[in-house]
């Protein structure tokens, strides 16, 4: 495997772009034709993703889907994320492959091998997507205490560090913490760029952007609101934080659900269809409540409101319509001080096709990316 000059998520492109979510059901809908994880799909969707020159391939983590007691319902089958991406590394030439790790559920000696296993695999091309863990429930099938909120963000800071450690120390060393106890620790053979693995993080709470601004390259946030407006005042918080406390340069990325169609009415009408006419309410109840309660935000904010309003339509901010139109609004994401948008989709290789034969060229017309 060829070692790529630099990771994909630093390429030169002013709108870097990735698929989101590709290894579970993307939507709360009850839709048939709902992506459901099968092996043979997921890696043709990473190929034709990478075939176009993507940046970013980003699974979820989940250990359990928001139905108790429908053993049967899809949201609990989820492909598991780093087993995922050492085998679409394999199959892959440029993209870059990221995982997604619950922190406590694993210990980070075994969490730095991995990534650097799946980093020699990929040419130097993997990332890491790094999480505390929200749904209480999922702890429960563990067997171990959910931290709280605020210590949920010092074990994962404590965590995080300590692989950084294990990617890039040229010793054994030891530790003695109040959650971790290591003598002569080491993790060899480190990735190919030692501790500079990019870390992306997602965090609704002010301690959960403090944890990001701080200890990762790429923010993942979420767009509120219609107005570019809104969306610059949002980004430019994020990077001042992060400037201005820590003083570190991030990357500020959102999710997107990606709808898009010959027209704009055909795109309108599938929305609706979806995500209204075929929403899967008792799905969508157990993931609000377990949301906002684990993240310290009450149900009747104004955030948790705009997630219950969208989440039937799939993760992130919509980008609904033609392909102008949803260029356009690529763009004015753009112009809101946004490096990077990962998509879900209800179908993700008709999305591919239509994104890579109408979308990109366009992009590269705005000149927010380079053309193929």
């Amino acid at each position: 495997m060829t070692v790529s000059p630099r990771h994909p998520v630093y390429s030169n492109n002013r709108l870097k772009l990735g698929v989101f979510c590709a290894n579970t059901m993307p939507a709360l809908t009850t839709v048939p034709e709902l992506f459901k994880p099968n092996w043979a799909e997921c890696l043709r969707i990473a190929q034709m993703a990478d075939e176009a020159g993507l940046e970013a391939i980003v699974p979820i983590a989940r250990w359990k889907g928001y139905v108790d007691g429908d053993f049967q319902h899809a949201s609990h089958d989820v492909i598991e994320p780093f087993t995922y991406a050492a085998a679409i590394a394999q199959a892959t030439r440029r993209i870059g492959v990221f995982a997604t790790t619950h922190a406590p559920t694993v210990h980070p000696l075994i969490v730095a091998k991995q990534a650097a296993t799946i980093d020699a695999i990929s040419g130097g091309r993997f990332g890491m997507n790094v999480v505390g863990g929200w749904n209480r429930r999922e702890f429960d099938m563990f067997g171990i205490e959910m931290l709280g909120h605020e210590e949920r963000y010092a074990y994962l800071a404590e965590w995080l560090t300590l692989i950084r450690r294990l990617w890039s120390e040229t010793c054994e060393f030891d530790v003695d913490s109040r959650w971790f106890s290591m003598k002569g620790a080491l993790s060899r053979p480190q990735p190919l760029r030692g501790g500079a693995v990019p870390i992306m993080n997602a965090g609704f709470s002010e301690t959960g952007m403090r944890f990001a601004a701080r200890h990762s390259n790429m923010g993942l946030i979420g767009l509120f609101g219609e107005n570019p407006d809104q969306w610059k005042a949002q980004v430019a918080k994020y990077k001042a934080l992060a400037r201005d406390e820590y003083g570190r340069d991030v990357q500020v990325w959102t999710n997107a659900q990606l709808v898009l169609k010959d027209t704009e009415a055909e795109a309108t009408d599938y929305l609706r269809y979806y995500s209204e006419d075929r929403a899967d309410h008792t799905a969508i109840d157990g993931f609000i409540s377990t949301l906002a309660r684990e993240n310290g935000v009450a149900e009747d904010s104004d955030q948790m409101r705009f997630m219950r309003r969208t989440v039937a339509l799939g993760s992130g901010m919509p980008v609904v319509g033609s392909a102008e139109t949803v260029a356009a609004k690529l763009v004015s994401v753009v112009e809101a001080g946004v490096d990077g948008v990962i998509f879900s989709a209800i179908d993700y290789v008709d999305a591919l096709q239509r994104l890579a034969r109408d979308v990109l060229p366009r992009l590269a017309a705005a000149g927010v990316r380079e053309g193929a």
